[in-house]
């Protein structure tokens, strides 16, 4: 037995975690299958105290990779910095990095994660090929586009609840360096920005906001806009530093006392972050992990929420509610003082082919929030208000906290989802503390 959870570390739920290189043998009679653990919430807990977890970490080996034509074949334990060690030499990287390089290849295509270039990538399951899957009945099953069609939508985005992910087929993308170009600049102002990141993301492949989240009044929303591209051969030299940026070069060794990243520590972070690039905006080459994975760089940094921990909302507000919700959505955020020194606006694009996949055409907003009890309860709920009033929705893999009437709420495509697992999962053999929590799922 041993206590587990998410990266936020809310909740935190006693379970047994089976360790094995067989992923086949160790997720017999598991109830979920977990990677790294990190997704924020309890996407990747048990749903009752003692129920076995299985563990697919061990379960790393490369199958196949054609480093001509830029397919990889791994197991589900398989790493994304793995993956970057072995293909980037070779010309290929992943279309789809999230915000960590510490994740599996199965705990991707569970997410179905999205980065900054979701605009005109989309998430990750648009380049899976095939699936190898266990189902609750101990059968195992090749999946993909053509073959099972629908179970393998629903396992895109549905974090882990139609089956055990064994092995993932993934299309490569090919890079002409091994660099990123980027350019940055400030906007005084959320309209500002908005605009700002909607144009970026007609040229560029790669855009991200960072916004500061307690400023008010004709600040509100003021930030940093980030661009970039995979830099061309006659830009860049041929190889990278030895060393990543993103290889952690500090560590907290314990939890912070929790009143350090109050408003005031995070308002004084963001007024510095805010000038430091308003004087000194950069263009020029950097380091893909850096880019791609600036957190990385400080080992276990949940650490600094303290022993509380925290909670992230991600959400996705669409193109066609307007830029007035994106300003009430700020404006509540601020009115409950929800400090957070990490508040990132995305461009997403098309809705993808997974059945609870995440982005839709829209702004995705994400921010860490400090755990306060019920003050983070209220928070959550009324930002949840202005999603559903707007037609959009949550991420799964960041949430802890939405209610299950409010996720119905948004997701109408949540009966298509059921009706898979009742076919393939009728008893729910498959099931988390997020599937008990949001879904109906017996604990």
């Amino acid at each position: 037995m041993t206590q587990l959870s998410g990266w936020g570390r809310v909740p935190t739920v006693e379970g047994r975690e089976r360790l094995g290189e067989e992923l086949g043998e160790i997720c017999r009679s598991a109830s979920l299958t977990r990677g790294l653990g990190r997704s924020y919430g309890d996407a990747s807990l048990p749903a009752s105290a003692g129920a076995v977890v299985a563990g697919t970490r061990l379960g790393d080996r490369v199958l196949a990779f054609d480093r001509h034509f830029g397919v990889l074949r791994a197991e589900a334990g398989f790493r994304l910095e793995q993956l970057e060690r072995l293909a980037r030499p070779a010309g290929w990287v992943s279309p789809v990095s999230p915000g960590t390089r510490h994740v599996t290849l199965g705990g991707m295509v569970a997410s179905d994660v999205h980065g900054k270039n979701h605009h005109v990538a989309g998430c990750i399951g648009a380049y899976v090929r095939d699936l190898r899957i266990q189902l609750a009945d101990g059968q195992e099953l090749e999946i993909g586009p053509e073959r099972e069609s629908q179970l393998f939508a629903a396992t895109l985005g549905g974090m882990g609840l139609t089956g055990h992910i064994l092995e993932v087929e993934l299309e490569l993308l090919a890079v002409p360096s091994p660099w990123i170009l980027i350019e940055e600049q400030t906007a005084s102002d959320l309209p500002t920005l908005v605009a700002g990141l909607r144009e970026a993301s007609r040229s560029w492949p790669y855009t991200v906001a960072w916004v500061d989240g307690l400023a008010r009044g004709r600040q509100l929303g003021r930030g940093v806009l980030i661009k970039g591209r995979w830099a061309g051969a006659h830009e860049a030299p041929e190889t990278l530093p030895a060393r990543s940026p993103a290889e952690p070069r500090w560590s907290l060794p314990c939890e912070l006392p929790g009143w350090i990243l109050g408003p005031w520590s995070v308002r004084a972070f963001d007024e510095l972050y805010f000038r430091r690039h308003r004087w000194r905006p950069r263009r020029g080459l950097v380091h893909p992990d850096g880019f791609f994975y600036p957190l990385d760089r400080l080992r276990h940094w949940n650490r600094l929420y303290g022993r509380c921990g925290f909670v992230q909302h991600q959400c996705v507000l669409p193109v066609d509610a307007g830029d007035q919700v994106i300003t009430r959505y700020f404006e509540t955020l601020t009115r409950h003082d929800g400090a957070s020194f990490l508040t990132v606006l995305k461009d997403c694009g098309a809705e993808g082919r997974g059945l609870l996949s995440f982005p839709r055409p829209g702004l995705s907003i994400a921010f860490d929030l400090p755990m306060r009890g019920a003050a983070t309860q209220v928070l959550v709920d009324a930002l949840n208000r202005h999603v559903i009033e707007a037609g959009g929705r949550i991420y799964l893999a960041k949430d802890a906290l939405t209610r299950a009437q409010d996720f119905a709420a948004m997701e109408p495509r949540l009966p298509a989802f059921d009706a898979v697992r009742r076919t393939w999962d009728p008893q729910r053999r498959l099931r988390s503390a997020l599937s008990v929590r949001l879904l109906g799922d017996a604990a």
